[in-house]
């Protein structure tokens, strides 16, 4: 059983949703990407998705495009990304870790050779933000070769026709973007996620994760209550934004925001 599927299995085995915390790799220097993901596991943390950086990331909003910048920075690239998962592996063989980004670092360095470093490094899933289902039949294939699910993203918009196709291609869980709009969004309506949430439970066995609008305690457990896994990514990186003169801090005040949102999951 992969770590992704028994994560799921054990969380809701105990009634838990899943946290998954989103950073990007490399943000705001190489040095504290992996310190980091030990202390959002410490905190409550069961599944980590960590960002490739990348120089046009279209998909997110001001505060996830700043993240990357500051990573390419400090020439941050995919395979560094890799050494860094590769690292964290040697304390921690349990969490899930998903990487998230565009195709084209993938692309660069190949889909076969991406996807074998991906698992030699202990990777567990991907998730490519501009890979169109429709086209993804390749990379798909490769990437299950290797014993890496495949991730996909689905929307308040996504088509009855899409959804089905995501649903028989998609591995691990699926990610739905509660909101219309960038990363960062606001305005999120717990009603309308807990419908959309509904139609796509008829279509798939897979755990569905909600992403997007989830910045605080109570967002994050009313989230909890009707999806199988909260995706928490902008406040966390805003929180890692503010402290950039501070790194030594980033740690802690991350890792308190995640607690605090685990509490109220559980409560």
């Amino acid at each position: 059983m992969s770590r992704i599927k028994s994560s799921f299995s054990n969380l809701k085995a105990s009634g838990r949703a899943a946290l998954i915390p989103f950073v990007t790799a490399g943000d705001p220097a190489p040095g504290i990407t992996v310190g980091l993901m030990h202390a959002m596991v410490e905190a409550g943390a069961d599944i980590i998705e960590l960002g490739i950086p990348f120089s046009d990331p279209m998909a997110d909003g001001p505060v996830i495009q700043l993240a990357c910048e500051r990573s390419l920075h400090h020439g941050t690239r995919l395979l560094d990304v890799l050494d860094m998962v590769a690292e964290f592996r040697q304390k921690d063989q349990t969490t899930p870790v998903v990487l998230m980004g565009y195709l084209n670092p993938v692309e660069a360095i190949g889909y076969e050779n991406f996807a074998k470093r991906a698992k030699d490094a202990g990777v567990d899933g991907v998730l490519t933000v501009d890979l169109p289902p429709e086209e993804s039949e390749e990379i798909v294939a490769i990437l299950t070769s290797h014993e890496l699910d495949t991730i996909y993203l689905i929307s308040p918009t996504t088509s009855e026709a899409r959804l089905r196709h995501i649903c028989d291609l998609g591995t691990g869980y699926l990610y739905y973007v509660s909101l219309k709009g960038v990363t960062g969004s606001a305005a999120l309506n717990v009603d309308e996620v807990a419908a959309k949430l509904s139609q796509v439970a008829q279509m798939t066995d897979l755990p569905l994760a909600v992403g997007f609008g989830i910045r605080d305690p109570e967002s994050a457990r009313a989230i909890g209550q009707i999806a199988d896994g909260v995706i928490v990514g902008s406040v966390l990186v805003s929180k890692i934004a503010e402290l950039v003169t501070q790194p030594d801090a980033i740690a802690s005040s991350v890792s308190s925001l995640i607690a605090d949102m685990r509490k109220a999951m559980d409560a």
